[in-house]
Parts: structure tokens; C-alpha cells; sequence
């Protein structure tokens, strides 16, 4: 009521200086004084703001920098490596292989490369021919009846509900003309999915896509989900960097009445996944659960995506591997360092393995348990450039996955609104005023462009290590800087040797 009561006395206020500009511009000064008077009067006796109460009428100031120091700062302030979770210089990268721009830097790195924690491949002085064609890595065990071919680059999980429907259809448009995967999030698999992309589909801790009506995992429902030709592969979303044992969080906002119908959920309300499973609750389940998927499915490669928390619960993952026989055809490792949509702040910033930390940790617990031939290892995580990539496969990685990356291609000015559904973008809002602004039939070109760039630039540096085959790459190609000395990734974190 005091709210309503507040909006008819300002309307009111605004339309009389109006008036007074155009009728009664003498009484201007007049009118003025009196909208701040009441502004005034009305700031001293509110309770609700301190700042307001003390400061009548000039505390407003703060609330109006504070609304636009965001913009301020990125605008203004911060310098090419300021920007967090991705700098300006990232940033620009992605944006001139997106729009096929100058990608050439003049001048010299601004990086300080005697900073610690900067890293740098060794190069050969007899580099060879680039290659005219990335390399694709073939995904699926001997379980697997339809292996799969994939880039060494794809898009990575992000749902619809989290993005657009103009969002997804770029992306996966995109992912169609580039020849890459996307992966569908677990917020199931929609109609703005299917524009012909090759589709990873997600299964969260919600089922989202293939639930019953308690929220459990449905058979019957996954069947008819997993059975589209453009799915590809199955990935069981164990956790995911940025919120590691919490569950993906969907805001009332966002929650329209077609996602909710698509998940199998009440509209508007917010959407919180379970922490873990019901489908299983121990390693011997995780891989009879994995071994139904791809029964289900008709034999397409069944993997799982996980940020690493207890080392000691991944190796029992392995050892059941080897008991039962069972073993997934990829393995996803995210870093807590990972994008999302919306997450507790203290899941973020102190839950869960960094990404370089636990794809070294998966890779190598894998060689040890003699498991790395027969599973392909994905990462994903603020996986930018190609140096990113090469850094990648060079720790383990067979092939990388892209989240924030292909949302700066399609746009992204990091305005950090994904979870308010006021995207300037229209790339995580449903407000279909902001959406219109994001027009598929241009923005799908620069998904691929981005993600051919991405892969140019690892054919180049490719070629100067001297290299012709992914094998190839190992530990040793790659030195950080630490305490103001080179530190070889090699000596840092030694190859394992398999367990006897």
C-alpha cells in the first residue's frame, strides 16, 4: 500500500515539473524545490535505509553509483588484464575470432611473464607443417555400439532456462555448421536444441527430460528423449565447477511456463536440483547406472561430468570400474573455478578442485589404474584460447568443452545479470524485448567462427612445438613460473606409471 501510495505521489511530482516546464516555466524553480523537500521528508521518516534517513535526499547519490559502478568499472577503470571471471584481453580475443577481425597484438605481450603462475609451452626451432585440419578424437568403449567422432573443441554445458531460446538456437545452430557438439545442460533437451546440431544431453541430479512424477529417473522417459538422432552421447552430471555438491539452481524469474513444462516442474518457482542422485549412491551403482544409459540409448557413449572433491571417492569410482567391468566411454572434469547461471557465493569461491589441480589428478589416477586407453578425458573450464587448448591435452585432456567463451562470441559483455533475467544480451534472459536484440541467423556465424579461430590458433602453436600427433603432447611441453623460477610442468606434477 505505502509502495503504490509512494508511486502515485512521484508520478504526480514528475508530470507537475513536466508541466511546469512547458506551461509555467517560472515556476519551475519552485516546483523543484518542492519534489526535493518531499523527497526529503519522505527519506527522514522511512526506517527502512539508514543512509537515507541520515543523509536526506543526497544519500540517493550512493544508491545511483552503486546501481552503475559495474559499468563504471568496465568501462572506465579496470585495464586490458582487470575483469573477472574473464579479463579484457580474453575478452577481445574471443570477440575478433568471433566477428573475423584483426587478431594480430602490436607492441608485445602486456602480460608480465615473470609473474607467478605464468605459463608458456616450449617451441622447436625446426617447427613443421601445420596441419591443414584439426584432429577429431573418436569417443566410445567396447560396450559402445555408435562411437562418436568429436572436435577438440565444443560447447559446453549450459541450459535452456539459463539461456534463451535465441541463445540455444545460435549456439546449436552454430555447432551444426562448425561440426562440434553441445552440450544440452541438465536442464533437458528442447525443441531450440534441435536445429540439427549434434547434441550431448545432460542428465542432472533433477532428470529433467526423463523424470517421473516424483522426480525420479524415469526409463521409459529417458528412452524417448535419448532416441533423437542428433544426440550423440549421454553425460551424468555427477557436480560441476562453481557449485560442487549443491545442484544447479534455476530462479523463479526464469522459470517460464515453457521451461517448467520441459522440465517437468510447477512455473515460477525456483528450481533447486538435489545435492546428489537417487539413481545411485555408490561407484558399483554409478557404473550399473552408466551401463542401463547406454542399454537405454541403443549403445551411444555414456559418460560423466564431476568437479573433484574427495580424491578417495573417484579412485573407488575406479576400482569399481575394474570389478564389474564397467567403464564409462568419457569422463568430464570440471575445475571450481566454472561458469554458471546462478550459485551460492561461498560454493564458488571455496568449494571444490581447481581445474588444473583435478584434470591432472583424473588424468593420472586413470594411468594408474590402467584405465586412460579405454576412456577419453574431457575438461572444461574457462577454456579460452588455443593455448588454453594446447595446455589442455598437453596435462591429459583428449578433447575441451567452452561455456563462457561461446556466450562472448554470441555477445556476452559479462554485464554479470545471468541470474536476474535482465541480460542486456538476450542471452540468459527470457524477457523477449531484450531477446529481440540477439538475432540467430548473425550470431550462430560467430559460434563458429570463435571455435575455428580457437582451433587455427592451436594448429599454429601445434606446428611450432614440433609435434604432428596429439600423442605427442605430454607434460614436459609446458613450464609456470613459481617464486620467480621456470618450473616444468613434468617436474611439477609427474607422469604416473601404471599400478601392478
Amino acid at each position: 500500500m505505502r509502495s503504490a501510495t509512494r508511486l502515485i505521489f512521484t508520478t504526480t511530482i514528475s508530470v507537475a515539473v513536466v508541466l511546469s516546464f512547458i506551461w509555467f516555466p517560472l515556476y519551475t524553480l519552485a516546483v523543484i524545490v518542492l519534489l526535493l523537500v518531499a523527497v526529503g521528508i519522505n527519506d527522514i521518516t522511512q526506517k527502512k535505509h539508514t543512509i537515507l534517513r541520515n543523509f536526506p535526499v543526497i544519500g540517493h547519490m550512493r544508491y545511483l553509483l552503486e546501481l552503475i559502478s559495474p559499468e563504471i568499472h568496465q568501462y572506465f577503470i579496470e585495464n586490458d588484464l582487470d575483469g573477472k571471471p574473464i579479463n579484457r584481453i580474453n575478452r577481445a580475443y574471443i570477440y575478433q575470432r568471433a566477428k573475423l577481425d584483426n587478431s594480430s597484438h602490436p607492441f608485445g605481450t602486456e602480460l608480465d611473464l615473470q609473474e607467478d603462475h605464468a605459463s608458456w609451452m616450449k617451441h622447436s626451432i625446426y617447427p613443421v607443417k601445420r596441419l591443414a585440419e584439426p584432429p577429431r578424437i573418436t569417443i566410445g568403449g567396447k560396450d559402445c555400439k555408435k562411437p562418436y567422432s568429436a572436435a577438440l573443441l565444443n560447447i559446453s554445458a549450459m541450459s535452456y532456462g539459463s539461456l534463451s531460446s535465441n541463445a540455444v538456437m545460435a549456439l546449436n545452430k552454430g555447432a551444426k555448421h562448425g561440426g562440434f557438439y553441445h552440450n544440452t545442460g541438465e536442464g533437458g533437451l528442447s525443441s531450440y536444441h534441435l536445429q540439427g546440431g549434434d547434441i550431448v544431453y545432460q542428465i542432472g541430479t533433477g532428470y529433467f527430460g526423463c523424470r517421473d512424477e516424483h522426480g525420479n529417473f524415469s526409463p521409459d522417459m529417458f528412452v524417448r528423449t535419448a532416441s533423437y538422432d542428433e544426440v550423440k552421447m549421454i553425460e551424468v552430471k555427477i557436480s560441476q565447477g562453481a557449485k560442487p555438491g549443491h545442484g544447479g539452481v534455476l530462479p523463479a524469474i526464469k522459470n517460464t511456463e515453457e521451461i517448467a513444462a520441459i522440465r517437468g516442474v510447477q512455473p515460477h518457482t525456483l528450481v533447486l536440483s538435489p545435492p546428489g542422485h537417487t539413481a545411485f549412491s555408490n561407484p558399483t551403482e554409478l557404473m550399473q547406472f552408466i551401463k542401463q544409459l547406454r542399454e537405454l540409448s541403443d549403445g551411444k557413449p555414456v559418460g560423466f561430468k564431476l568437479c573433484v572433491g574427495d580424491k578417495k571417492e573417484f579412485r573407488d569410482i575406479c576400482r569399481a570400474m575394474l570389478e564389474t567391468g564397467i567403464k564409462p566411454d568419457f569422463i568430464t572434469v570440471d575445475g571450481a573455478e566454472g561458469g554458471t547461471g546462478a550459485a551460492p557465493v561461498i560454493f564458488s569461491d571455496h568449494v571444490g578442485m581447481p581445474w588444473e589441480n583435478a584434470l591432472i589428478f583424473i588424468s593420472d589416477t586413470l594411468v594408474e589404474f590402467g584405465l586412460k586407453k579405454d576412456i577419453k578425458l574431457i575438461t572444461s573450464c574457462k577454456i579460452i584460447t588455443g593455448f588454453d587448448v594446447m595446455k589442455a591435452l598437453c596435462m591429459g585432456a583428449d578433447s575441451c568443452n567452452a561455456a563462457r567463451g561461446m556466450m562472448i562470441a554470441l555477445g556476452c559483455i559479462q554485464a554479470l545479470e545471468c541470474h536476474n533475467n535482465t541480460c542486456p544480451t538476450g542471452i540468459t534472459t527470457h524477457n523477449k524485448r531484450l531477446m529481440r536484440g540477439l538475432v540467430v541467423e548473425e550470431k550462430w556465424k560467430r559460434v563458429v567462427n570463435y571455435q575455428k579461430g580457437v582451433l587455427d590458433d592451436f594448429l599454429d602453436i601445434f606446428a611450432a612445438s614440433g609435434h604432428t600427433e596429439l600423442s605427442e603432447l605430454n607434460r614436459s611441453m609446458l613450464y609456470k613460473q613459481l617464486h620467480y623460477k621456470e618450473n616444468c610442468y613434468e617436474d611439477l606434477y609427474p607422469t604416473p606409471v601404471q599400478m601392478t
